[in-house]
């Protein structure tokens, strides 16, 4: 009740009027709660497609985590104001979604990585947004057929596939030489740590915004260990390597203070291997989308989203990953951590939410800010990601148990887990089906998840 009586009173409506010096701190306070979380997948795939630090691609990535940074704040200012259809006018930050990663992974996995790979995912991304776009047009009537049940069961499968990425980061990242090692560990244990104690020994700003500060927590650790600690290791076949905790300041110094973000900094490759399992994930998103516009709306302002919101929110999310792949950007879509930051404090309004757009987009001008975020160590980012990945399992959960768990839901849920996302996350059982089915279903867990909790709401008879 204190911080409303601080509040001007327009922090509770969309489209009332605020004053700046209380909108921008609202807004900053949404940016570091995706800040993180919009760069990781950038992080985590370029890493997979080998365009990452110490390699010849890594200005690369840094001009990536650039475009990642402008187009999540064009997309957001889209979001909150429409263009036409485009757009729900809902208090939604837009980001680079982590959704994906599961099924880009299995992507860059059979296509061998490199920059191909990497310009297959944005030509992929460039259909399936344009294919979630037109979803959005026809989104009333197909809207029966995502009740939270099945939406539930679609976050908890991307929740699930990612825990395993994460793991992977929290021990330094799996291609590195120290992988597992006890300085990734400790390290990555203090990052989680720093953000449990942030988290739950503080209110407030400093309460959600405890992913940002427990990262800046391991970067000030990695510093300290790089003057306590040797930071080259001998491999087992003799040769010697930079350990993964280190942090590559030339990579910043190199970095320029400003410049315009690059559109097709990739060039776009349209290969069906990426096309067919990604367009499925596009279908997954939309429904994920129209659960977290679900969710802020009855949340932040206490009703339900009408279908105009849903539909408009969902178009942006097709149009603006379009949009982000001529970047050279994973698709961007609606922040599930947000959503929660909107139902806690109840400011939902546009002004505050478009300053963070605005910050957004002045901070993909700088790239000495996108290489600050790409020498982040592995194990620094593993040490946030757990816990962020987890808490999408855990909205999952409350998605699913939102309505009363029947034995109808019950059943949905059990076989869209147990057969739908064991085959994906188990590729070998899949190895001879036909290809088609292999590229759309292994790999991931998500798609063929998905695919049966929407077919068994379809086929099994409502209780009465």
């Amino acid at each position: 009740m204190r911080q409303k009586s601080e509040l001007s009173p327009a922090a509770y409506e969309f489209e009332a009027k605020m004053p700046l010096k209380q909108a921008i701190p609202l807004g900053l306070q949404h940016v570091l709660a995706m800040f993180v979380g919009n760069l990781t997948p950038i992080l985590i795939l370029t890493g997979a497609c080998g365009i990452a630090g110490g390699s010849d691609l890594a200005g690369l990535q840094v001009s990536l985590l650039q475009n990642a940074m402008f187009v999540a704040g064009i997309v957001t200012l889209i979001q909150l104001f429409a263009i036409g259809p485009v757009g729900g006018k809902v208090p939604i930050i837009m980001g680079t979604s982590s959704g994906f990663i599961g099924v880009f992974n299995s992507v860059a996995t059979t296509m061998g990585g490199g920059v191909l790979a990497y310009g297959a995912i944005m030509g992929a991304s460039i259909i399936g947004g344009l294919f979630e776009g037109v979803l959005g047009f026809f989104l009333k009537p197909l809207r029966k057929f995502f009740p939270s049940v099945v939406t539930g069961t679609v976050v908890l499968s991307i929740g699930l596939s990612l825990i395993s990425v994460g793991i992977n980061s929290f021990g330094g990242g799996n291609t590195a030489k120290d992988f597992g090692s006890m300085e990734n560990l400790l390290l990555a244990i203090f990052v989680l740590v720093v953000i449990l104690a942030v988290k739950h020994g503080t209110k407030g700003f400093a309460s959600s915004s405890a992913i940002l500060i427990g990262i800046m927590a391991g970067y000030l650790a990695a510093f300290i260990m790089g003057f306590v600690l040797p930071t080259t290791g001998i491999a087992a076949d003799g040769t010697e390597f930079t350990k993964a905790w280190v942090l590559n300041w030339d990579k910043v110094a190199a970095a320029n203070w400003f410049t315009i973000p690059a559109i097709v900094p990739v060039k776009i490759v349209f290969d069906l291997r990426a096309i067919l399992p990604v367009m499925i994930m596009f279908i997954v998103t939309a429904v994920e989308t129209v659960g977290d516009i679900s969710g802020v709306m009855e949340g932040g302002m206490d009703r339900e989203a009408t279908d105009q919101e849903l539909s408009g929110g969902v178009i942006c999310d097709g149009l603006g990953s379009t949009l982000a792949a001529f970047f050279g950007v994973l698709p961007n879509t609606s922040f599930s951590q947000n959503v929660g930051l909107v139902a806690m404090t109840k400011v939902v309004n546009r002004i505050a939410l478009a300053t963070g757009a605005v910050f957004l987009v002045l901070c993909g001008l700088i790239p000495k800010l996108g290489a600050l975020v790409s020498i982040m160590p592995q194990s620094v980012l593993g040490g946030a990601a757990v816990m962020m990945f987890s808490s999408i399992v855990v909205s999952g959960i409350q998605l699913i148990t939102k309505e009363k768990m029947t034995s109808r839901n019950l059943t949905i849920v059990s076989v869209a887990l147990g057969v739908g996302y064991g085959m994906g996350a188990n590729t070998s059982i899949l190895a001879n089906t036909p290809q088609a089915i292999q590229l759309i279903f292994g790999g991931s867990g998500i798609v063929p998840a998905a695919f049966v909790a929407i077919l068994l709401n379809i086929v099994l008879p409502k209780e009465k």
